[in-house]
């Protein structure tokens, strides 16, 4: 038998002994027990959600097209730009002082350049934000290091959009460091912390941590909440409806359908507070949001069918043509999936090229919506923008 013919459990247990980790490893990555690993290789237990069939390519940190049986796409050009966002996360000289160091930039110009570095990942533009980010990383630490009062907010945004596009390119224990460092600048500032929450729940989702992702960012969102949501400053408001999106994301990840419904409905009356067409703390955050979330968690909860209604009544908004290209584009991924899980391809595929029409990055960059356009090609014949998607990956 090739190793393009093995079962997909059967590369699950090449890749984990060659990763050289035990199934009792492995399932802690994952939250799971040793005897759900060992059903997985054995084939006694099918990998039929994606989103289980990614965690499990993130923590043997390979791409989900590898364990179905496909090789690895050409490189996109993120490798290189992870190794030295990976090795600027591992200086820790910040000081700005001494011969032949570079002094900490002014904080106004830092500012700027963070805002120009959020609209980069926003609209999914993730080689050139990995080209910006080490000399970003750089100057915010110095910066931080000399004026601590007044640059801690910009470190804290840094970190997080570190942590974000690591997560987004399947690179999930070096976003964690990110989040985690966030964390360590925001100290005991209740919404600083709050904002670097957001990364932290991410990142602790990507490595299937949920109940982990679900705690954090509840907790967070606690310190912030105000007596009567009403009153509250538009800003907090948007950082606490994040959180709680963030916290929706991690239930659905549990299975717990009914903390989803709690806490989505919690962030809905939040949004019509904030309204559409903000970005506060670079959140985006309104009801459409919101919408695009209760999508997200339905497919993870298996419920596909309310996904696509709820999908086809998102986009019909408003709203949903001014969000950042790279949230559409993930949207849209999302979509696919709940297409795919209810059996229409060709919708599944429409999505996909959408989505690559919208923001390539999102389709060509990430391991999620790589196993999605996979698993549309191995169902059935595809429209010829599939087939030319899939071929550019490698997935063909």
């Amino acid at each position: 038998m090739s190793v393009d013919e093995l079962p997909v459990g059967r590369r699950v247990a090449q890749w984990r002994i060659r990763r050289r980790m035990t199934q009792q490893m492995l399932a802690d990555r994952l939250g799971k027990s040793k005897s759900w690993v060992d059903k997985v290789e054995r084939g006694v237990r099918s990998l039929d959600r994606l989103s289980v069939l990614r965690d499990l390519a993130e923590a043997l940190r390979v791409d989900p097209a590898v364990l179905l049986g496909g090789s690895a796409p050409p490189a996109t050009g993120g490798a290189s730009g992870v190794d030295a966002v990976r090795a600027a996360l591992a200086r820790y000289d910040f000081t700005p002082d001494g011969p032949g160091r570079q002094p900490a930039p002014p904080v106004v110009e830092l500012g700027r350049r963070v805002g120009h570095a959020w609209l980069t990942y926003q609209h999914a533009h993730y080689p050139q934000l990995l080209r910006m980010l080490p000399g970003l990383l750089g100057d915010a630490q110095r910066a931080h290091a000399a004026q601590p009062e007044h640059a801690a907010d910009l470190l804290v945004q840094v970190y997080r959009l570190t942590s974000s596009v690591l997560v987004k390119l399947g690179e999930a224990d070096l976003g964690w460091l990110a989040a985690d460092r966030a964390m360590a600048v925001a100290a005991a500032d209740p919404l600083r912390a709050a904002v670097a929450a957001i990364p932290l729940g991410q990142s602790l989702r990507a490595l299937g941590r949920d109940r982990l992702a679900m705690s954090a960012t509840i907790a967070a969102a606690h310190r912030i909440a105000p007596p009567v949501p009403q009153e509250g400053p538009p800003g907090e408001l948007s950082v606490l409806g994040t959180l709680l999106l963030q916290a929706t994301l991690a239930a659905a990840g549990c299975g717990d359908a009914r903390s989803v419904q709690e806490l989505v409905d919690q962030a809905g009356e939040i949004a019509e507070q904030v309204g559409d067409g903000h970005d506060h703390h670079w959140t985006s955050f309104g009801p459409t949001t919101v919408e695009l979330a209760r999508v997200a968690a339905a497919v993870d909860l298996g419920d596909a069918g309310e996904a696509v209604t709820r999908h086809e009544q998102a986009i019909r908004r408003e709203q949903w043509r001014r969000l950042p290209a790279g949230y559409r584009a993930a949207h849209l991924v999302d979509a696919a999936r709940a297409y795919l899980l209810v059996g229409d391809l060709a919708a599944a595929g429409r999505a996909l090229v959408d989505a690559d029409r919208t923001a390539p990055a999102e389709t060509r960059s990430r391991p999620a919506a790589r196993t999605t356009i996979t698993a549309v090609v191995r169902g059935g014949p595809t429209t010829a923008g599939v087939a030319r998607l899939a071929t550019t990956l490698g997935l063909a």
